[in-house]
């Protein structure tokens, strides 16, 4: 166990070079080095995951934050939380869990602002919790797996964009908790510019992530 999470990490500092060369000029990249990228592991198993729906019936849906505005939703939180919606009205989970701190906002937080967003499209207060504390993926994983643990809970239906899938997966599966992915539809980026780039900024904080960077 521990030679592979040697090896892991080895990789994971190889990972760290290729995006650190790529960042450092954005719009100046040779050929050579974008298909360096691309050939990268975690980049790939960004893309991949983010081709997968692998909604499916489990004990809770998460939906990950976005940004809200004075108490209302981002249109890319609106879109996670009426995704996550339809997965509880198809019966696929009796709980909602919604998750994000405030942030700079001194009134609202991302987990409240979610959860009295379902409450208005229906869902009873008792089949909803909000996580309002965390700051990042990360704590978000972390809080959401301490809210299952103490719920007796194991598996979740994760609702965020294509792209954000892959770490949300490793970050839940890292806290032991079953995760199948449910990407909002219509989250995948339309041109290629800006699926090389999301994908390795995802790709780039999951490395930071394993390498306790952040």
């Amino acid at each position: 166990a521990r030679n592979h999470r040697l090896i892991h990490k080895a990789r994971a500092v190889e990972h760290f070079t290729v995006y650190r060369n790529f960042f450092s000029r954005p719009h100046a990249q040779p050929v050579a080095v974008t298909h360096s990228v691309e050939r990268n592991g975690f980049f790939r198993a960004v893309i991949e995951q983010a081709a997968r729906d692998e909604t499916r019936h489990a004990d809770a849906i998460v939906v990950f934050g976005a940004a809200e505005y004075a108490g209302r939703p981002s249109p890319v939180y609106r879109a996670r939380l009426d995704h996550a919606y339809d997965l509880f009205v198809r019966g696929l989970a009796p709980l909602v869990i919604t998750c994000g701190g405030a942030g700079a906002d001194p009134t609202y937080n991302e987990g409240a602002v979610g959860r009295d967003y379902l409450l208005r499209r229906g869902i009873p207060d008792r089949f909803l919790i909000a996580e309002t504390q965390s700051n990042d993926t990360s704590a978000q994983a972390e809080r959401v797996a301490n809210i299952l643990r103490a719920n007796r809970l194991h598996s979740v239906l994760a609702v965020s964009d294509a792209y954000h899938m892959f770490r949300i997966k490793r970050l839940l599966q890292a806290e032991n908790i079953a995760t199948y992915a449910s990407p909002r539809p219509g989250s995948l980026p339309r041109t290629r510019w800006a699926r090389l780039t999301t994908a390795l900024r995802e790709a780039l904080s999951y490395t930071l992530w394993t390498l306790h960077i952040r």
